[in-house]
């Protein structure tokens, strides 16, 4: 053929580890019944933020920072100072352009063009044709991926049993869609291409003349074209290698995506042939920054010194005196931004009050399973591998269990019926009359019930002793509790009761793996009421008094109201404290929702905002955690009193107590990482939201049952939805990189970021702003890269971390 550019490139070992870096640079997307927020830009944190601006510009055309006229704003308020300004120069990495403040203020007067990605073979196929190619490659390409990854909401789902490739080819040899378009012979060009993915990227590659040095931002685009799906796919291969297994669906991926791109070059390529020469020239330029990017790259480090400026001045308030006396009440709430409204408004109640936090999975990664139910949840970080296993109810309850999962499964059967795209609108015709009062209640917030909980969980197989008190032990030094505890000590875990959401599951938590926290904390509580590991805690320095009993409770973040699981542990002595507890979570609630309705649209009052949870109209039940801005792991008398404003992970941490600094490096590998995760994908779906937000919720349908369109087909959106991170006139979220405060001495977070290179590259490229407080808890020294640290307030001194050797 005359336009058949052939190539002595690839040969089999390059190709595979070129189509694995393309792998590997798209971020995993869970599916919506356990979805977690995860950093967008997760394939690139080992290079800095103007350098990936240029390497998504040309793969997606994503910007990654804000419109110029966003930091105009900031700087014409006084928000960003020309000290903001002037810091976020001089921390520019070497090799980036320089510039002044008048430069960058000048700057910002004239909006900077948002990036363009390089045209596909697709969209110079559509330039050439007036057919709109990559639209069709999406829409079949998301009607095949729906049914092959189905979980139960169609009727007719593909053929299971097959790899991603073989299953597409099977299905696409029939499919005369692209014919009819115009793309003639499409399914005789499937059925003759080779048998495996790779034989078929080897021979596309050489076909389109595709050289090593472009591969791997093309390989890259291909991927990124198929947007949600290709997330999912890397989810796949993500599960698959947490179980010490692989996945090959992502790349099967881009040899389908190749061979699309191969057909249309076969056809068109006599009128697209000079084009793709340059377009292949562009992927094979290194990639630099433009001066575009370096500026807008200065001018998003500056925003975030501004916040920063304002959480020193916040920091450096007076701390309150410790508690002399034994708290009344303890109070265990996870780091999620959330519970710091409803910490401060508790604690605001009664000195005696005092409220810790920690990951909202209480350190117990375990595989449940709920009433009724045989799937397992993963009610952990998914960073993680289940070490546990739990159930709830005990064998006193099989011959309910069985019975009410009978009922269960055929509940579940009778919605995805109603679900099921043939049949959906013949159950709204049949049964409609049915449902009118089910409407209503629903529309007029009528009804305020709560489903029945389920039986308290249990460990399945249960623990010997030895192992239980070495459980509790870990969690309680890591809470940095292990002495003063109160008569009546709450773990409380969180949750969103909300209605006719297809997101829910990103409002529970994101430690618990996109589910609410109330079972991990009543496995804690039962760990912890046990006499047995009293015992043994106290042989390990540990003392619990005899009165002090704890409480698994469930904070719902959407009304504020928090449950109590006292029944699991029965006690009459501890009446009087419970029924205080229950008037104080009360009060704390009702000041928490008046706080939030500040901020969320239409919300006149705190009773407005108790109301959305049950409004199947609502679009923004909740914020969730837009508005994140930092993470501060240290004693909870550095931030008690001190308004944080709902935007800060807070984490209690005595490096006092952590002789070992075994609890730091966890904090560093775990919590930080997971809450960097949610901080990039909010900043992702504010600053680019067409490729990294999850569209308009107005639009979407559920499909697959893992995921939602936009329509009635095509691409799976992944992300956030723009309802989060903007109220319909301004931004409900600043994106701003994590700055990530630890009181603890410098060189003990040297030691670790040493020894890990992937928490370190977070750092070293200015994904996450890392500092370390001093011993009155303000903001002292900020890391500079390259495990160095300069005095704030002393931008030009950069002094190397001493080399302690910390003891693990």
């Amino acid at each position: 053929m005359p336009n058949e550019i052939l190539s002595t490139w690839p040969d089999a070992q390059a190709l595979a580890i070129a189509m694995d870096r393309a792998a590997r640079a798209i971020p995993p997307a869970w599916p919506l019944a356990s979805s977690v927020a995860v950093n967008p830009f997760l394939g690139q944190t080992d290079e800095p933020l103007a350098k990936v601006g240029a390497r998504l510009a040309r793969v997606s055309g994503a910007a990654v920072t804000m419109p110029r006229g966003w930091y105009a704003q900031k700087i014409a308020t006084g928000a960003i100072s020309d000290a903001d300004l002037e810091a976020a120069i001089a921390s520019t990495p070497a090799g980036s352009t320089r510039v002044d403040v008048s430069v960058l203020k000048a700057a910002v007067s004239v909006e900077a063009p948002r990036p363009n990605a390089l045209p596909t073979i697709a969209d110079l196929a559509a330039r050439a044709s007036g057919v709109d190619w990559p639209g069709i490659i999406a829409e079949r390409f998301g009607a095949w991926a729906a049914g092959y990854f189905d979980e139960g909401q169609a009727l007719w789902a593909a053929p299971k049993g097959k790899g991603a490739y073989a299953a597409w080819r099977a299905i696409t040899t029939h499919d005369l869609t692209p014919e009819i378009a115009g793309l003639s012979n499409f399914a005789l060009h499937v059925s003759e291409a080779p048998e495996t993915a790779s034989a078929a990227v080897e021979r596309v590659v050489a076909r389109l003349g595709l050289e090593a040095d472009a591969a791997e931002t093309y390989f890259h685009q291909m991927l990124m074209t198929l947007g949600g799906w290709a997330q999912f796919a890397r989810y796949k291969l993500w599960q698959a290698e947490l179980a010490d297994g692989t996945d090959a669906t992502i790349t099967d991926f881009l040899a389908i995506r190749l061979i699309w791109e191969e057909a249309l070059f076969l056809h068109y390529g006599a009128e697209i042939a000079e084009a793709w020469a340059s377009v292949r020239t562009a992927h094979a330029a290194p990639l630099a920054p433009t001066l575009d990017g370096d500026i807008d790259a200065i001018l998003q480090e500056a925003a975030e010194r501004s916040v920063q400026r304002a959480l020193a001045q916040t920091l450096a308030g007076q701390c309150p005196q410790a508690l002399e006396d034994r708290p009344a009440l303890q109070a265990a709430f996870c780091i999620d931004v959330r519970s710091e409204v409803f910490r401060r408004a508790l604690e605001s109640l009664d000195p005696r009050i005092q409220t810790l936090g920690f990951a909202g999975f209480f350190g117990l990664t375990t595989a449940h399973r709920r009433f009724a139910s045989d799937v397992e949840e993963r009610r952990l970080p998914v960073l993680l591998n289940p070490a546990l296993r739990s159930c709830s109810g005990g064998p006193d309850l099989h011959a309910e269990d069985q019975s009410t999962r009978f009922k269960a499964r055929a509940k579940r059967a009778w919605g995805r019926f109603k679900l099921a795209a043939v049949s959906s609108f013949a159950f709204v015709e049949a049964t409609g009359p049915v449902y009118v009062g089910k409407l209503l209640t629903d529309a007029l917030r009528l009804d305020g019930a709560r489903p029945p909980s389920d039986p308290a969980p249990r460990l399945d197989p249960a623990l010997d002793a030895a192992a239980r008190v070495k459980a509790a032990k870990t969690v309680l030094r890591a809470m940095s509790l292990t002495r003063d505890f109160a008569p009546l000590v709450l773990l409380a875990g969180h949750g969103a009761n909300v209605v006719n959401n297809p997101h829910a599951s990103a409002l529970h938590c994101g430690a618990c793996g996109g589910y609410s926290g109330e079972v991990n904390a009543r496995l804690l509580a039962s760990l912890l009421n046990d006499a047995e590991v009293r015992d043994g805690l106290s042989q390990s320095g540990i003392e619990i008094p005899d009165d002090t009993l704890f409480v698994a409770a469930l904070h719902d973040t959407t009304t504020d109201d928090v449950t109590l699981y006292d029944e699991d542990h029965p006690s009459a002595a501890h009446k009087g404290d419970l029924d205080q507890a229950r008037t104080w979570l009360a009060s704390a609630g009702k000041m928490a929702r008046t706080e939030r309705a500040l901020r969320l649209p239409r919300a006149a009052s705190e009773a407005a905002v108790y109301r959305r949870s049950r409004d199947w109209s609502e679009t923004r039940p909740e914020w969730a955690l837009a508005g994140c801005q930092t993470f501060i792991a240290a004693p909870r008398r550095r931030t008690a009193g001190k308004s944080l404003e709902g935007r800060a992970f807070l984490h209690d941490y005595d490096w006092k107590q952590d002789k070992s600094f075994s609890v730091l490096e966890l904090i560093l590998t775990a919590p930080v990482v997971v809450a960097s995760w949610i901080s990039l994908q909010y900043y992702g779906s504010t600053v680019a939201p067409g490729v990294f937000g999850g569209g308009n919720k107005l639009l979407h349908n559920v499909t697959g049952g893992i995921g939602v369109v936009e329509g009635n087909g095509g691409l799976l959106r992944v992300g956030l939805p723009w309802q989060s991170v903007h109220d319909g006139e301004r931004y409900a979220h600043d994106p701003l990189r994590l700055s990530v405060c630890i009181e603890v001495p410098r060189e003990a977070m040297s030691e670790i970021l040493g020894r890990h290179a992937g928490v370190r590259a977070l750092f070293d490229n200015g994904w996450l702003h890392l500092f370390a407080l001093d011993e009155a808890g303000r903001m002292a020294w900020r890391y500079a890269g390259d495990l160095k640290w300069s005095a704030m307030g002393d931008r030009e001194a950069s002094h190397a971390s001493p080399q302690l050797k910390v003891a693990v």
